[in-house]
């Protein structure tokens, strides 16, 4: 993994903290244009978030069968505390290992991870994600990006990431071509606060 997390950025691993930074940030309005356009067309039962964090997506979510998984011990038990029993939650490295007892799901949802990890942990936690799912399932993940049309200060911000592995579109294309055919990989500039987001839909 490669990310900061020294300096002001260490506030961020704890939960309260990064939950009001997201919030900040428009990571409400965000998570709705992503709700309303991921997961609303599609009868999403069971989902798979790797990199949870506290499960904030959880509270816009209706009735499913959420699995979250996150390495920090802090993130979880916050999650636990906080969605008061809805959801599993697990403070581990999702693994081969863990495919044998979990569930096939409807979605795997990868909210911000991608960008903190290097290329060959990339390559396996996508390969992970696509032996998770249905048949008929999706990965949807969602990073931060850099792209020549991007506002100047969502440039700046992106660069200030703690995670230190943010690509371009065509890289992150790169990966998920690698396990998934039909793929639909885009673009997304907000306003408020500018930032960039690239936004990637595999489908087996």
């Amino acid at each position: 993994m490669s990310q900061v997390i020294t300096g002001l950025r260490s506030f961020l691993s704890v939960p309260i903290i990064y939950e009001l930074f997201q919030r900040i940030m428009g990571a409400k309005r965000n998570r709705n244009y992503i709700i309303k356009k991921y997961f609303e067309p599609y009868d999403v039962k069971t989902i798979l978030d790797i990199g949870c964090g506290p499960a904030e997506i959880l509270y816009h979510l209706g009735d499913v069968d959420y699995f979250g998984f996150d390495i920090s011990n802090e993130y979880i038990e916050y999650a636990k505390k906080h969605h008061n029993g809805k959801g599993h939650f697990y403070a581990k490295y999702l693994t081969e290992d863990d495919l044998e007892w979990l569930p096939k799901f409807d979605l795997v949802l990868m909210y911000g991870v991608l960008h903190h990890l290097d290329d060959d942990v990339v390559e396996n936690i996508i390969s992970l994600a696509y032996k998770s799912l249905k048949p008929e399932g999706r990965l949807l993940t969602i990073d931060a990006a850099y792209d020549q049309d991007q506002n100047f200060i969502a440039k700046y911000l992106v660069s200030k990431d703690r995670g230190r592995n943010v690509r371009t579109k065509d890289k992150y294309e790169s990966f998920i071509n690698k396990i998934f055919i039909n793929n639909d990989v885009s673009i997304k500039h907000y306003r408020w606060i500018p930032y960039t987001h690239c936004i990637m839909e595999g489908k087996k």
